[in-house]
């Protein structure tokens, strides 16, 4: 994790794992100061505070989630006293996508004996992915902090005169996806709407209403964004997600139409651009969610999570590239 200034009031924490938990969280140092994202466990959000203390030393007075996902909340109990700032949608999905116990069990699991055994036998992509979040996450310990100040389309915040726009955008990548505008220095916070560097994976949501989103982020001409995952960006960033949400879209369809399976399909589509990203076998996701579309399966049908694991995967090994979520 490194620190790094955006402007003269914007800072942010970027995570240059950039896989699966490795998010992205900022600062904006004017009116008692505003905390974007919270970090996938403890140990980071200590950290994450740690790097920002740098820069202010009290506890800040707001604290604002983009969404839902565990990797953008798991650090909330860490600011006790802070106003938590986030989309209406998001305390009942956080019940839904971040109970910690799930990551916590499965981390269990993996350090050895029957359990270990078992999923090697059964379920090795489980096997693998706890294996790739015990590099460097721990679980214990964590419980869900939901943000407490809701709004619908549009909240705005004057920081001591430093004016600042909070937009819900989804569902996108997830219901309650949420960015934050800081106009007078052209900087955008824009939670996972954006992945930079590596494959996105969209949960909650539509291509369509996500290119949306990414068309509102290039309309705001922001010189800097601060991507959910990945290195900061300009306008290339969302312009370049774009162009792979497309791709998949119309690589997708015509399997679709000689109904061939989510994997089938994803196993014979190029990476495209997405081929010097991180987990580039994530591709699944966005052909299962392109397949959605096609079938106008609504947007808040459930996923099988584990399933898409699998898949993934399973993917992965019949590309011949390294297993990495």
């Amino acid at each position: 994790m490194k620190l790094e200034q955006v402007s003269p009031n914007c800072f942010a924490v970027i995570n240059e794992s950039n896989r699966l938990c490795d998010s992205n969280s900022g600062l904006i140092n004017a009116g008692g100061v505003v905390v974007v994202d919270t970090q996938s466990d403890l140990g980071h959000a200590r950290r994450m505070i740690e790097l920002f203390s740098d820069i202010w030393r009290g506890e800040p007075e707001k604290v604002v989630n983009t969404h839902e996902d565990c990797d953008h909340v798991w650090g909330n109990q860490l600011f006790e006293g802070a106003e938590i700032i986030g989309h209406r949608s998001l305390p009942e999905r956080m019940k839904e996508v971040a109970d910690p116990a799930l990551l916590v069990r499965l981390q269990r699991a993996v350090k050895g004996g029957l359990s270990r055994w078992l999923l090697k036998r059964l379920r090795p992509s489980l096997l693998a992915l706890g294996d790739q979040l015990r590099e460097d996450y721990d679980f214990e310990g964590v419980h869900v902090v939901p943000p407490t100040t809701l709004f619908d389309e549009r909240l705005d915040l004057n920081l001591d005169g430093l004016e600042v726009h909070l937009y819900h955008v989804g569902p996108a990548h997830q219901r309650g996806d949420v960015i934050v505008h800081v106009p007078s220095e052209n900087v955008v916070f824009a939670g996972d709407v954006l992945f930079r560097g590596c494959t996105p994976a969209g949960w909650f949501g539509t291509h369509a209403n996500w290119l949306r989103a990414l068309d509102l982020l290039i309309d705001l001409r922001p010189d800097v964004i601060v991507p959910g995952h990945g290195p900061l960006c300009g306008l290339e960033g969302p312009r370049e997600l774009k162009d792979y949400l497309v791709y998949v879209q119309e690589e997708a369809r015509p399997h679709f139409e000689a109904g061939r399976s989510t994997l089938e399909a994803a196993k014979r589509i190029d990476f495209g651009p997405s081929a010097g990203w991180k987990c580039p076998a994530r591709l699944y996701f966005n052909v299962e969610r392109a397949y959605r579309e096609f079938r106008g399966d609504p947007p808040e049908k459930p996923w099988d999570v584990a399933g898409v694991f699998d898949s993934v995967y399973r993917l992965a090994k019949a590309k011949g590239i390294a297993v990495e979520f």
